[in-house]
């Protein structure tokens, strides 16, 4: 991180993205930031990190903070995922708590009380409203009406529709800051980091719900073979070997789908061609594990 000077009407600010499992902080994140920053999967609580995109111009430069989703943990993964979300509300200069309007709950409610004494800019989203007629949000915005929060803002992560106006009223409460990031990033995460998520994410997708949600990558190295092609090996983990032989499924053709998938968004991350090659491995019990939490990059 680099605090660049920069002229004294520059504004900058860190802006947290808040809220339950599946309600679409990562889309959001990736529709903000214009690039692929965070992994997007039907199943819950598939963020696992604090994620940061940033954009900027030579006025402004915004750090979006996605965030796993809300739960109640149940192992050691679990506490370091709500570990990582009060952290990721310490020190922001705006909150934003993100409700998914189609299938609202009153813990919705629960955590928007939470963060009704936070004295920073608060803005409430309604996402997924392109599931919804506009009639349908009124009783939802009624209900939020004594929030605390400063702004109620129905928007689609998916669509775009609301976003243009969310990014206008960020701009608008961003105090002056300096620069933190040079102006050609898009995100602090490191390249072996993200193509782990990227791996991670294409096994979710295609797993479905044939495997629970116990999995982890390591990417073990990226070697330049020459200057337009790289080779990366990694490890996928499981916790059972009925796992593992549904991840590489019959004749190794899983395995071989995600793998595929995987080098398509590596090979557009590195601008290179990619040899990719996956092993599947089971660790019991991987996330109760402290060691092997490191080695995913779960624990500090």
């Amino acid at each position: 991180m680099t605090n660049s000077l920069k002229p004294d009407n520059f504004h900058s600010g860190f802006v947290a993205i808040v809220g339950r499992p599946n309600v679409g902080k990562s889309t959001l994140i990736n529709h903000l930031v214009g690039e692929k920053v965070s992994i997007v999967s039907p199943k819950p609580q598939t963020t696992r990190n604090k994620i940061l995109g940033i954009i900027g111009d030579e006025h402004s430069q915004i750090i979006f903070v996605d965030t796993p989703g809300f739960h109640k943990p149940n192992t050691k993964l679990g506490q370091y995922m709500v570990k990582t979300i009060e952290n990721a509300v310490q020190g922001i200069d705006i909150l934003c708590l993100l409700i998914d309007a189609s299938r609202p709950r009153e813990a919705d409610h629960e955590f928007a009380a939470a963060y009704k004494e936070y004295n920073i800019p608060k803005f409430l989203l309604l996402n997924k409203t392109d599931l919804l007629h506009p009639q349908e949000l009124l009783p939802i915005l009624s209900s939020f009406a004594e929030s605390g929060f400063d702004m109620m803002l129905p928007i689609s992560a998916k669509t775009g529709e609301g976003i243009e106006l969310l990014m206008q009223k960020i701009r608008e409460e961003l105090p002056l800051g300096p620069q933190y990031y040079p102006g050609d990033i898009w995100t602090d995460q490191s390249e072996r980091a993200m193509i782990a998520e990227i791996i991670r994410e294409k096994a979710l997708l295609n797993l479905r719900e044939e495997v629970p949600h116990g999995i982890g990558v390591e990417v073990l190295s990226v070697k330049e073979i020459r200057e337009d092609l790289s080779e990366i090996h990694a490890d996928i983990y499981c916790e059972r070997n009925s796992h593992k032989s549904i991840i590489i499924g019959k004749k190794g053709e899983m395995l071989q789908k995600i793998g595929s998938q995987s080098r398509i968004d590596i090979e557009k991350l590195l601008h290179t061609h990619v040899n990719l090659q996956l092993w599947v491995k089971v660790r019991t019990g991987w996330m109760d594990n402290n060691n092997d939490l490191k080695s995913l990059g779960y624990w500090d």
